[in-house]
């Protein structure tokens, strides 16, 4: 006859056990700490885009404690075409753009992916070698005025469309999946172009999500190839004019002519800019923010 003995449970990974009522406080505090630390300037910010000129003053600057709400220096700002325009070429821009990286990154990590695809050492060893070597300004310059596309929404797409980085997470993240799927599919027949957008993509949506809001910020707050190639200042995107009227303080033209009554204050108008810069960026990192785990931390590994 054979007696069961119950085995003695072992002992939990440091990192799996329930930590301590001082650990918990300490975690909430750190946490805490960090939320003020993040919030903090956001929460002044907007206070001070919705202050007024008195309290400003009073403040003498950034506005910690809320003493009335105006929206002045939002309709200051869209009073004039400078701001709204930039909003829409930034808008433009990042979509055009986003489509444009995303899709290229997408289909250049597929091909480099598959052991057999043409050119497929050559093309992987110059991806590869984008690490390392960037041609630079100069030769980037004389390319985009050589090409024509000074003064164009191109030079603001283009010379920066594909990233090393990001193809190199897609190729880690197609690599793993199963050979398997691929081959079950080729033998149906089905093609390449069908087997990336039926099988692949709707398998790759965390690492695809992911590197599309890479692109999108990314082309959002770029401002130094508008500054390189646009001469002409109605085609300037948020980001340049978020640089010429906050961080180098030239006057916004709504905020100096043509102003009656009590006019916005400069500070206010600056950081109505910010805020208008900065919304598209919080609206996006929250629905985006659960597949960075799953999608590129996952891809990286992996590969």
């Amino acid at each position: 006859m054979t007696t069961l003995t119950s085995r003695k449970p072992s002992r939990l990974a440091p990192w799996e056990e329930r930590p301590s009522p001082a650990g918990q406080l300490g975690k909430g505090t750190l946490l805490a700490v960090i939320l003020v630390a993040v919030l903090g300037p956001l929460y002044t910010i907007v206070l001070t885009s919705l202050s007024s000129s008195a309290t400003v003053t009073r403040a003498g600057g950034l506005v910690l404690v809320p003493d009335g709400i105006t929206f002045e220096a939002y309709r200051q700002i869209f009073s004039d075409t400078v701001v709204s325009r930039a909003v829409m070429v930034s808008t433009g821009v990042t979509v055009v753009g986003t489509l444009i990286s995303a899709g290229v990154s997408i289909l250049g990590a597929y091909s480099l992916s598959r052991p057999g695809s043409f050119l497929h050492r050559p093309l992987l060893f110059s991806v590869l070698l984008m690490f390392v070597f960037f041609p630079g300004i100069i030769p980037v310059y004389l390319m985009v005025s050589g090409l024509g596309l000074k003064d164009s929404y191109w030079s603001l797409i283009l010379p920066t469309a594909v990233s090393a980085f990001n193809v190199v997470v897609l190729r880690s993240f197609f690599m793993n999946i199963p050979q398997e799927i691929l081959d079950s599919a080729r033998i149906d027949g089905a093609g390449e172009f069908r087997i990336l957008f039926r099988i692949v993509l709707p398998m790759s949506k965390a690492v695809t999500a992911v590197v599309a809001m890479f692109y999108a910020v990314g082309y959002w707050n770029a401002w130094f190839n508008a500054m390189l190639y646009m001469d002409d200042t109605r085609k300037w995107p948020l980001a340049l004019i978020l640089r010429q009227y906050v961080v180098d303080s030239n006057p916004l033209p709504a905020a100096t002519a043509g102003v009656t009554g009590d006019a916005p204050p400069t500070l206010a108008i600056k950081m109505a800019i910010v805020v208008i810069a900065v919304i598209p960026a919080l609206i996006m990192y929250p629905l985006v923010q659960r597949h960075f785990t799953k999608g590129v931390i996952v891809g990286a590994i992996k590969g």
